[in-house]
């Protein structure tokens, strides 16, 4: 019951689908995220050599890194109360890792914890850490089943005519299966740039420079250090940076799933005319209602849902990327409360992504339908006619197929050869032009490029 108290459809009416992403976006995965950051910097700082500090063993370090790895949804509570005394959430956590060193009975200078760091040396390396997580392990796999999803449904109608629709006009004929396969080219291509993105983190002390660790080991090459500290996280640290990071490889991702989703909602749309002109039937269970007030009607919802939550998607990723590289100087709080909404969008997208599927899975090709329009729309070879004449001498073809079109508002195939009949051509021009039709002048578009 507590799903239908929540004010956002993020964590009500789609928790369920939603129930994944809690793991990378929710405040319970970024504190966790924040104490594995810390744990791993305070191991990172025994073994540097240069330190000599006393060194870990195995069984050490396995304990330490037991207090992120068996994190609770208690404990995050507990770091929730240490928040409420300090008002500052990442100090809250510094202290709760303090409080877990301590249980543990290892040989630890447990100040080292947060050593020479600023809150955002954990925020700007923790966000990284949990978007690059998502995106590999959620998000791109999900984007990828939906595309093989198409991919399967343009395979299978590669050989489906359909006349093509250009400007909402009848226009020169394509196949169904090439139309969709538009959409698995331009998805792949957009995938490949996102997975070569990269994941940027900032690691240098209160503004940047490692002015502590600097100033507290002298002899120790921090900016070694820190480049290596953050490659062993997974992400690659930005050299020269204010208090926080610029956020630009961020926006980078942002824009490129704002293109992806844009993409999804072209797809949406041609789809939903689809399905406006009959071509697809749509799959529906007994029990199931189409419409409150016509029951004749079953909607295009899925592609209709996905839109709606695609185009929120969007609205957001705008947002951020647009707000999260600017900052006053060497910082502001702004990107503080900004940062935490990044789950926002991907859930929409991923309950879009959802609703793509189960609407993909619902399609039932209306043959009769489209042979239908195939018959009403023979006027679309006039285009075939008409550069056939050009390359064998006849004057003024496009004029001729004009005037043609003008006069014959639906022609037919017996009306094309009439005309045909009546052009001073030679016998075997005639025979091939006749041979022309709706259903065969498709150019090379059952030829799918399936290289992706």
């Amino acid at each position: 019951m507590s799903n239908l108290l929540n004010i956002t459809p993020i964590d009500g009416r789609y928790a369920k689908v939603c129930q994944n992403l809690q793991e990378y976006f929710s405040e319970f995965a970024l504190i966790k995220h924040r104490i594995e950051i810390e744990i791993e910097y305070l191991i990172a700082l025994h073994e540097e050599p240069s330190l000599k500090l006393n060194s870990l063993n195995d069984n050490e370090i396995s304990k330490l890194r037991e207090i992120y790895l068996n994190f609770n949804i208690d404990q995050a509570q507990k770091v929730k109360d240490i928040e409420q005394i300090t008002n500052h959430d990442v100090k809250a956590v510094e202290y709760f890792i303090k409080e877990q060193v301590d249980n543990l009975n290892i040989n630890i200078n447990k100040e080292l914890i947060h050593f020479g760091l600023t809150s955002q040396d954990i925020n700007n390396t923790s966000f990284p850490l949990m978007l690059k997580r998502f995106l590999n392990h959620i998000f791109i796999p999900k984007i990828e089943d939906v595309v093989h999803h198409i991919s399967d449904l343009a395979k299978e109608w590669k050989d489906q005519t359909i006349i093509a629709k250009t400007h909402g006009q009848p226009a020169s004929p394509t196949t169904l299966g090439k139309e969709l396969w538009v959409f698995v080219e331009r998805i792949s291509i957009q995938l490949d740039i996102l997975k070569d993105a990269k994941h940027t983190a900032k690691f240098g002390g209160a503004t940047g420079n490692l002015n502590a660790h600097k100033i507290s080991f002298p002899e120790t090459n921090w900016i070694l250090f820190a480049n290596n500290f953050v490659a062993h996280l997974g992400l690659e640290r930005q050299q020269t940076t204010t208090q926080i990071e610029h956020y630009d490889g961020m926006a980078h991702i942002f824009d490129t799933i704002k293109r992806i989703d844009n993409i999804f909602i072209d797809l949406c749309r041609d789809i939903w005319s689809y399905v406006s002109f009959d071509f697809f039937k749509q799959k529906i269970k007994e029990n199931e209602v189409g419409s409150s007030a016509m029951p004749h009607k079953v909607n295009p919802i899925d592609f209709e849902n996905a839109e709606g939550n695609l185009m929120m998607a969007n609205a957001v990723f705008e947002f951020l990327s647009s707000k999260l590289p600017i900052s006053r100087l060497q910082r502001d709080l702004t990107d503080s409360t900004v940062l935490r909404n990044i789950g926002v969008p991907f859930s929409h997208t991923f309950i879009a992504l959802n609703s793509i599927e189960k609407g993909l899975g619902k399609l039932l090709l209306n043959q009769d339908k489209i042979n239908q329009d195939i018959e009403a729309n023979w006027i679309v070879i006039a285009e075939a006619i008409q550069n056939l004449l050009r390359i064998h001498g006849v004057d003024k073809p496009y004029e001729l197929l004009k005037d043609f079109s003008r006069k014959n508002n639906k022609p037919n195939q017996a009306d094309f050869e009439l005309f045909i009949d009546g052009l001073k051509i030679e016998e075997h021009l005639k025979l091939q032009l006749k041979q022309i039709t709706p259903y065969t002048y498709i150019g090379y578009s059952n030829i799918l490029n399936t290289n992706k």
